[in-house]
């Protein structure tokens, strides 16, 4: 008999988790928490609110942040901090209604360009002009045709998402056609309809939930931006965006009124991005070591 042993094989390295990963990195782990105490409170807002958003105080116009006011009032004396929580529903709202929209309609023409190329270039070039419209210039003309409101603003910003997922969708659908499977299930007769549900959608999620947490912070910025400009929600209604423009007025002597909701959109988009960034790097297979 031989003398020879077999030698084990050595295994392959273990690839930590996406979980893991998120949490070996601090500025992942910050901003998770962030986005965890923003939907959280967003949640809550009617019990944690700790007066009424909307009742108005003539005795405490502008009053600045103190341990009543822990944020302050503003012009009409309205507690700035109830605002706040109950706007975050509202620009929550707002950004998740023009993502899941744009995103959803962007993320099906995709998927019929890179499926279908006999569509391809002229899906793709209806994108092309789609992005060279900013998302202010669709909230304008919304404005004008149907009036300002949270309507008008969502979906603008939801026009502005659907070329930029399209090309996402696109460009990582090709890659997986490319792949053994594909053809493979094609040889064995599988309709379009299942093979895209079945093997070619579940293989483009990481770009999309990567673009998707990147996309909310841009889409809520902006929805911000003309709510500022008076195109998105109406008074009295508390949205962070109204509620800066609201107290432009006053900052020389209560500047808190527009820092404090400036200061609270700059969180949560960064928020968004940091944590966006975070799943880029964790749902790469070449970090992933």
């Amino acid at each position: 008999m031989s003398a020879t042993t077999a030698q084990a094989v050595p295994e392959a390295p273990r690839r930590p988790s996406v979980w893991r990963m998120l949490l070996r990195d601090p500025a992942a782990a910050v901003s998770g928490l962030f986005v965890a105490l923003i939907l959280f409170a967003a949640a809550f807002a009617p019990w944690l609110a700790p007066k009424d958003p909307y009742a108005t105080d003539l005795m405490a116009i502008m009053q600045p942040p103190s341990a009543e006011y822990w944020f302050g009032t503003d012009g009409q004396g309205r507690d700035i901090l109830s605002r706040m929580l109950h706007g975050l529903q509202v620009t929550l709202f707002m950004g998740l209604a023009a993502l899941i929209a744009g995103g959803a309609l962007g993320a099906l023409i995709g998927f019929a360009a890179a499926y279908y190329k006999r569509i391809d270039g002229l899906l793709m070039r209806f994108m092309d002009m789609l992005l060279s419209f900013p998302a202010i210039l669709f909230g304008l003309a919304l404005a004008a045709i149907f009036g300002p409101g949270l309507t008008s603003v969502i979906i603008a910003l939801a026009v502005a998402t659907v070329p930029l997922m399209a090309r996402i969708v696109r460009g990582s659908a090709l890659v997986v056609m490319g792949q053994d499977y594909i053809e493979a299930a094609r040889a064995i007769g599988m309709n379009d309809a299942r093979l895209v549900w079945r093997h070619l959608a579940p293989n483009c999620l990481s770009p999309i939930f990567v673009f998707a947490t990147l996309r909310l912070g841009q889409v809520i910025l902006l929805g911000s931006a003309l709510s500022f400009l008076g195109l998105g929600a109406q008074p009295p209604t508390a949205e962070l965006g109204a509620m800066a423009a609201q107290g432009r007025n006053f900052l020389f002597i209560a500047p808190h009124i527009s820092v404090i909701p400036s200061v609270g959109i700059f969180v949560i988009v960064l928020a968004f991005n940091v944590l966006g960034d975070a799943l880029r790097d964790a749902l790469d297979p070449r970090l992933r070591i």
